[in-house]
């Protein structure tokens, strides 16, 4: 290739990442919460990246628009492999967590799982519309589907969801010191103070996937999900269990750790009435890379 042309394609890099790096993170945001990995999620912006290199983009009027379309396409072609991938995943599923400083929307990580009992149509019509707030008109021509049939998918999907969405906004710092009195209580063995946190039916989730040592199922219910404290706070008191960061996970209070194996661990605590009603909890090496 002659200079000319080495420059011109660079100049052509130069102006696709120009238009495209200010709309990443949105893209990286429809992406992740419609596939609940954030290596999968990144992988797709950069797929819809080198699309966009090759794109007539003097054609494109709305290049978010276009963008969002050529995101959630190819996060729809990567639901299908994934979900046969979930088929044979080792004990329960939790989406990768994501610690933020400032939530973006109201998808938190109940949300999250119940989006994935939608059909791959179903949760992107809820999430582009509901979530992002794109008219239903473009909604449909991002899946192929007509406006009516898109807004049928939408109302779907928001009766499927509905449990799982706050049903009040809970105050930030009352979380936290919730998130932070859970911490003290189950790494010191104080299962007063731990039970009197947990409400009657709260229920327990940890995603080992196959990696680490975690339940095989969910547990379920005040007295069983404390017997399990019980045992995993003699595990603490001989091993160590050390606080990284206390913060919002997935939109819910909790906190990040390092365990006795030398691996990242985050809580993630669902509260309703000043009572833990799910904790949720990270073990999975894989889903953990991106917050090293």
């Amino acid at each position: 290739m002659t200079p000319e042309g080495i420059r011109g394609e660079i100049d052509a890099a130069a102006d696709a990442a120009g238009s495209f790096d200010p709309l990443r993170p949105l893209l990286t945001r429809v992406a992740y919460r419609m596939l609940g990995s954030v290596a999968d999620a990144e992988d797709v912006v950069q797929d819809a990246f080198i699309r966009w290199l090759g794109t007539d983009r003097s054609a494109v009027r709305e290049p978010a628009a276009f963008l969002r379309r050529t995101v959630t396409r190819l996060c729809l072609d990567q639901i299908k492999s994934a979900r046969s991938q979930r088929e044979t995943y080792v004990g329960p599923w939790l989406p990768d967590p994501l610690v933020e400083e400032e939530e973006e929307d109201d998808v938190t990580l109940p949300l999250m799982i119940a989006l994935e009992r939608l059909s791959p149509l179903e949760r992107a019509a809820f999430l582009l519309h509901d979530v992002f707030g794109v008219e239903f008109e473009e909604v449909a021509k991002t899946i192929d589907r007509d406006p009516a049939a898109t807004r049928q998918l939408a109302a779907r999907a928001r009766t499927h969801v509905r449990d799982a969405r706050p049903r009040y906004k809970l105050e930030k710092e009352q979380g936290l010191q919730i998130a932070n009195a859970f911490f003290a209580a189950s790494r010191s063995g104080d299962m007063g103070a731990l039970g009197a946190l947990l409400a009657a039916d709260v229920g327990m989730w940890a995603d080992g996937g196959g990696k680490r040592p975690a339940a095989m199922g969910p547990v379920l219910g005040h007295d069983i999900v404390l017997k399990l404290h019980r045992s995993l706070a003699v595990l603490f008191g001989k091993y160590g269990s050390t606080l990284v960061h206390a913060g919002t996970i997935n939109g819910l209070p909790g906190f990040v750790t390092r365990e006795a194996d030398g691996e990242l661990q985050t809580t993630a605590l669902e509260i309703e009435d000043g009572k833990i009603t799910a904790i949720y909890v990270m073990r999975n090496p894989d889903k953990l890379k991106h917050m090293h």
